[in-house]
């Protein structure tokens, strides 16, 4: 066992390069964003580039904070955490301000506090927690069920706060439960899931539950036909049969979830669909997507030049600095200067999934997993919506994006992993 000197020591510096670097590029992109003659000192605190600076400041102590605390506060009470956290969540329901119609934030004179955004470490660190426990075996359905019990409860009560994006993101999480030996069937599920609300969405559900029914006949038969033993081919023909009713429900279940929704999100989503065009109205869904990829599409291989991007710099696309933040990156760095920022992040991804799999500790493991997942998810999603392949859902791009919240919420996650993996030389196997 080796004894740590300093809260430097074993620190793993690529990870906490790779974060101030997507952390400076992001404040670089912010100021260009917003950048405009009468304000252009970038330590202008009366300008989001300027608050961006403080969020950054406040973020750095952050880190060392985490880093100062003993490692075994994170390993001892991720329950109380997740609980702490589970409360924040209901509270801000009842007490928490309504912004763009969801009661999702704290305010506090001119900050804000989204308990979602941190809510994901707390998650991570409760299901690192359960899965790393001993005689937790993957395969026992009491194990699948606690595990996400952990992940979705949390996610529902944010559904409740009318942030579904935020809450998709929990979903993430099912990657870990997929590394520590889950069935790749819940992944295959999930996409036919998907596959099939969004059919449900586009096609007309008569129609595509007879089509559901003629498939599931049709597999039944083929069960019976090669199956030798009868009594397994009943129980296969159950489960078929018990399968097509739960699709029968989601697909007619679709219409009461949609009727739900409010009038921006229909809409958003059925721009994506291609059910409906929008792209002259502003503040429209389709007008979002149109001026994002007129940015991007505008800054062609080299880019237009820092501070240059004239979409983002008038204004043409909404939401410039928070979740079209890539917009920028597009337009003025261009192709190249794209693949850089997304070269940064994949770095940053991989090396997060070599240090997990470094690992000496299951619990260290499993919430490295999770914070990758995450990453991976706000990434894709946020990059996705920008270039017109994911609907508009309104989650930040990590350390890139404007805000507290989600800045401090990015960095507490990944720097308590940091400080895990400090630990590691210290843990017997």
């Amino acid at each position: 066992m080796r004894e740590q000197k300093t809260i430097f020591q074993n620190i793993d510096w690529v990870m906490t390069g790779l974060f101030l670097a997507l952390v400076v590029l992001g404040w670089m992109n912010i100021y260009a964003a917003v950048y405009n003659d009468e304000h252009n000192s970038i330590f202008d605190i009366s300008q989001k580039y300027g608050k961006q600076m403080l969020w950054i400041t406040g973020a750095i102590i952050i880190a060392l904070v985490v880093l100062i605390i003993d490692a075994n506060f994170f390993t001892a009470f991720p329950y109380p955490m997740y609980i702490i956290s589970t409360i924040m969540l209901i509270a801000v329901i009842f007490f928490g301000r309504e912004i763009s119609g969801s009661h999702s934030w704290f305010r506090f004179g001119d900050f804000g506090l989204q308990p979602a955004e941190f809510g994901k470490f707390a998650v991570g660190l409760a299901l690192a927690k359960y899965m790393s426990g001993l005689n937790i075996h993957a395969a026992d359905l009491k194990t699948k069920a606690i595990a996400f019990f952990i992940i979705l409860f949390p996610a529902g009560i944010i559904v409740m706060e009318k942030e579904a994006g935020t809450a998709l993101v929990y979903i993430a999480f099912i990657f870990v439960l997929f590394r520590e030996g889950f069935s790749g069937n819940f992944l295959l599920g999930g996409f036919f899931t998907i596959l099939l609300l969004i059919l449900a969405l586009l096609v007309n559900k008569i129609v595509l539950v007879i089509v559901l029914a003629i498939i599931a006949i049709a597999i039944g038969l083929f069960i019976w036909v090669s199956s030798r033993n009868k009594k397994k081919a009943k129980r296969g023909l159950l489960g078929v049969f018990a399968i097509l009713v739960i699709a029968s429900f989601a697909v007619f279940g679709v219409d009461t979830a949609f009727s739900k929704m409010k009038g921006h999100q229909k809409t958003r989503i059925n721009v994506f669909l291609g059910k409906e065009v929008d792209k002259e109205m502003k503040k429209k869904a389709g007008y979002n997507i149109n001026q994002s990829l007129i940015a991007i599409g505008s800054g062609g291989v080299a880019g237009k030049g820092f501070l240059q991007g004239t979409q983002t710099k008038y204004e043409f696309v909404p939401e410039q600095s928070t979740d079209f933040i890539f917009c920028t990156v597009g337009e003025e760095w261009g192709f190249l200067g794209c693949t850089f920022i997304l070269s940064l992040f994949l770095a940053l991804i991989l090396r997060i999934i070599f240090v997990a799999e470094r690992q000496r500790s299951a619990f260290s493991r499993i919430y490295g997993y999770g914070v990758a997942s995450i990453l991976f998810f706000h990434i894709t999603v946020n990059v996705g919506m920008t270039i017109g392949l994911a609907p508009v859902i309104g989650i930040p791009l990590p350390f890139f994006s404007y805000g507290g919240s989600s800045l401090w919420a990015f960095t507490i996650l990944l720097f308590v992993f940091i400080k895990l993996d400090s630990n590691r030389l210290l843990i017997l196997r």
